[in-house]
């Protein structure tokens, strides 16, 4: 019902997916990891959660849909080769990008992880690939010699002083450090992996709001446009208040529709 407004006023259309296929699942994970996850109850939604994520690039790539906004009812970002946990239980991302290159030919994406906690699934499966930016913003520092895999620590609550807000301290470190390395690196299609686990109130809470979150739609789907076309892919991540789900995410879909709705409809965050 969030979405009741979205799909009535706006560019959008609602896909429901399929099960991730396990040829491509063995392309990217164990078939240990995949036993395990077969026996785990918090993973009961992962083929399809999965498969969603996967969908979207496809039909980004043939150009159905410019953009997506990919729900998940378990996540991706800590689920490795062979270890998951953290309620992560195949690599979504990893998924998908393993599926863009051989059916679509795409070859560089570039990550921005900006959920409460780091992507570390996420870094080990592309550790040594330099075809893949990774930067997470986790609560630590760290940069590889090439460039491609890039930690930033969570602002200094001591940056919010004189009416500057953790909001404008987190959204300036994002748009100091993502967007030009992404115009160096020129990739194929953008991933924007959005945790809301970061908001006032939830587990991963650092003081942000809606605003923030909402300036990051904005700014991903402008670089988008200026380096690839439009090809962007929102993918969610942590977060477990339904009452923020249903504020936080439909101004982010609207915002990948081209009409930055949040600016009118959901003012003071």
């Amino acid at each position: 019902m969030a979405l009741d407004g979205i799909l009535l006023r706006c560019r959008v259309k609602l896909y429901e997916p399929g099960p991730v296929s396990k040829d491509l699942l063995l392309k990217v994970h164990t078939p240990g990891l995949i036993e395990g996850v077969k026996g785990d109850p918090l993973c009961s939604t992962a083929w399809h959660s999965a498969g969603g994520v996967v969908m979207a690039g496809e039909k980004i790539a043939g150009g159905e849909i410019a953009n997506a906004f990919a729900f998940i009812g378990a996540g991706g970002h800590h689920s490795a080769r062979d270890t998951f946990g953290g309620y992560c239980c195949f690599n979504d991302v990893a998924l998908c990008i393993v599926n863009l290159r051989e059916k679509h030919g795409f070859r560089r994406f570039a990550i921005l992880d900006t959920d409460a906690h780091h992507g570390d699934g996420t870094r080990e499966i592309f550790l040594t690939d330099p075809d893949v930016l990774h930067v997470c913003v986790c609560g630590q520092e760290y940069e590889s010699p090439d460039g491609t895999k890039v930690d930033l620590g969570f602002p200094d609550p001591r940056e919010c002083r004189g009416g500057r807000t953790m909001n404008d301290a987190y959204f300036d470190r994002v748009s100091r450090s993502f967007p030009d390395r992404v115009r160096r690196f020129r990739p194929d299609l953008l991933f924007w992996y959005f945790g809301f686990d970061t908001h006032q109130g939830d587990y991963g809470d650092i003081g942000l709001t809606g605003p923030c979150y909402w300036n990051i739609a904005v700014l991903m789907r402008n670089l988008a446009e200026e380096v690839c076309g439009g090809k962007l892919e929102v993918v969610l991540g942590g977060g477990s208040r339904t009452e923020l789900a249903t504020k936080l995410i439909p101004p982010v879909i609207g915002t990948l529709a081209g009409k930055d709705m949040w600016q009118t409809e959901f003012p003071g965050g």
